[in-house]
């Protein structure tokens, strides 16, 4: 699950990392009096610099001019009529772009330099690892690509958690200097309890950012100014508090669609959409459609024991796609007999109406009594093959897409 830069910076805020003034707003006529108030709270009066900035689970924004830095009310209106009123296009984003409905409002600040925090699972080591560059506010596969050492590694003690001497060691590592150094691993631990508190994927601070030295701090602050969490989906249970920060709008409504039905989907953007039981069986049935020439449209996995009623809404959703120009459905039987599985197929494809070729491989048990089940069912679904073997359903439907 994601969230909002907001909903992140009042994260961190709570577990006392140090986060400039903010406010999300959802009307622009909110603007100028939010733009008003988180200047006067980070003391800069009139005409102090704030930042305004859509709310969606994609990057790119800045280039995108969906951040726009803002020095009165007026300016801030202006920003947040356009962002609101127009679709955010980016090259992580749809072509046709994200809706924006949503704005962070905060309190701009001086920048002397900038880091990049986050944490993350090693799935080589079996570890949390802290990750840190200096250079910041960029993506870190751009760094990652262009100056590899310039990413810095601390693997996180399963039990123990990260140490403060880890911590201070790596600041020191970083370049941070004077006060900066014990603000900086403040900040990383606070990040990795939260981490492990939350149940995170990923956790990211970028930029973390020094301001230039003032009378009140001579050595600048170390402040976090953009934040993005991710948390596992099957931790949710316990986190109640993370729920009700889910943003439904923000994601895929056919995969919201499937997971109400106990379906595992993820939209793709090939023509062949594929009805599959088992994941590791619906990755080999995508493999073979490339292989084959052709591109899915889908992953859908409705489980080991597909009912009728999966089946017929896995159906529903695989053809709300109208890039769908063919399906190949793919089913083992184990769990589930073959005969069974047969009938619900048939079932769901007269109930939902097939206007586009439908491909049927079975293997497993009574896979003979599957097969003839289909055979029987030609006449009433006229699009509808059923396949000798997986090699065979997929290149039967590739061919019927034209592929």
């Amino acid at each position: 699950m994601k969230i909002h830069e907001y909903q992140a910076r009042a994260l961190l805020s709570d577990a006392g990392v140090p986060v400039p003034p903010g406010q999300m707003i959802e009307s622009a006529d909110l603007a100028g009096a939010t733009y008003k108030r988180v200047v006067s709270e980070a003391g800069l009066g009139d005409g102090g610099l704030a930042v305004v900035k859509a709310q969606v689970h994609a990057g790119g924004r800045g280039k995108a001019g969906f951040v726009k830095l803002v020095r009165s009310a007026e300016e801030a209106t202006e920003a947040a009529r356009f962002m609101l009123s127009n679709r955010m296009v980016s090259a992580q984003t749809p072509p046709e772009g994200l809706e924006v409905n949503r704005l962070l409002i905060a309190a701009g600040v001086d920048i002397e330099k900038e880091y990049y925090l986050a944490i993350t699972t090693d799935r080589g080591s079996r570890k949390n690892v802290l990750i840190a560059s200096a250079e910041g506010g960029v993506d870190i596969e751009e760094v990652a690509a262009k100056n590899p050492d310039a990413i810095l590694k601390e693997p996180i003690h399963p039990h123990l958690g990260l140490q403060p001497h880890q911590a201070m060691a790596l600041a020191y590592r970083l370049g941070f200097q004077g006060k900066q150094v014990r603000q900086a691993s403040s900040i990383m631990m606070a990040l990795a309890k939260l981490f492990v508190e939350k149940d995170c994927s990923l956790a990211e601070i970028n930029p973390l950012i020094v301001t230039p030295a003032s009378a009140e701090h001579p050595d600048g602050q170390v402040l976090a100014i953009d934040a993005k969490f991710n948390f596992d989906d099957n931790a949710m249970f316990r986190h109640k508090e993370l729920q009700e920060l889910f943003d439904p709008s923000e994601e895929n409504e056919n995969e919201l669609r499937a997971g109400r039905f106990g379906l595992s989907y993820i939209q793709l953007d090939g023509n062949i959409g594929c009805l599959v039981n088992g994941a590791g069986l619906a990755m080999a049935t995508m493999d073979i459609v490339k292989h084959c020439g052709g591109t899915p449209a889908n992953f859908l996995d409705v489980g080991g024991g597909a009912s009728e009623e999966a089946v017929t809404e896995g159906f529903r959703i695989i053809l709300s796609d109208n890039a769908v120009q063919g399906v190949l459905v793919n089913i083992f039987g184990g769990i589930m007999r073959c005969d069974v599985i047969a009938q619900a197929v048939v079932n769901a494809a007269k109930e939902v109406g097939f206007k586009v070729p439908l491909v049927v491989r079975l293997e497993g048990t009574n896979v003979e009594a599957g097969r003839k089940i289909l055979d029987d069912a030609k006449s009433e679904i006229p699009t509808m093959q059923s396949a000798t073997d997986l090699a065979d359903a997929a290149k039967r439907v590739c061919e019927a897409v034209g592929a």
